[in-house]
């Protein structure tokens, strides 16, 4: 494991603000990008900021912590400077968002592997049953301040 904020120190990571929960998602992606607009609605304290896969910095990122780079299989979620991914990251994502959705920490009853082998399954398939952006998410002008990158 990583210590936090172990990417400052990484040369090939450029600067970035990560004061906030930063949600890296696959920009290509349907599933993904919908979560993010589903993130977007109901984050009525904006406490989230986004950052496409697909960005040098999302791929910096996702190189940093040896994640395959070209596929973008899991979100990554940072906050303080820890990286989470996988259910874990989905888990703590809806646990940040508060009432009712925090509820999904009732999920952390199934083991870790368990989570993790749905998770995986749903993201290599993820592309085939809910289908590719013509081209990378981008956010209304109203939530561009959310977006890194």
């Amino acid at each position: 494991m990583r210590k936090a904020f172990s990417y400052r120190a990484d040369t090939s990571v450029p600067e970035f603000p990560d004061d906030r929960p930063i949600l890296i998602f696959d920009g290509n992606c349907v599933l993904c990008s919908g979560f993010v607009d589903f993130l977007l609605r109901r984050d009525k304290q904006k406490l989230f900021r986004f950052l496409s896969a697909q960005s040098p910095l999302g791929s910096a990122l996702y190189q940093h912590y040896g994640l395959v780079s070209e596929d973008y299989d899991s979100n990554i979620l940072l906050e303080n400077g820890i990286v989470r991914i996988k259910s874990d990251g989905s888990l703590r994502v809806l646990e940040l968002l508060g009432f009712p959705w925090s509820m999904a920490f009732v999920a952390r009853i199934f083991p870790y592997p368990l989570r993790d082998w749905l998770y995986d399954l749903i993201a290599r398939n993820r592309l085939k049953w809910f289908g590719v952006r013509a081209s990378c998410y981008l956010p209304d002008q109203s939530d561009a301040d959310r977006f890194l990158g």
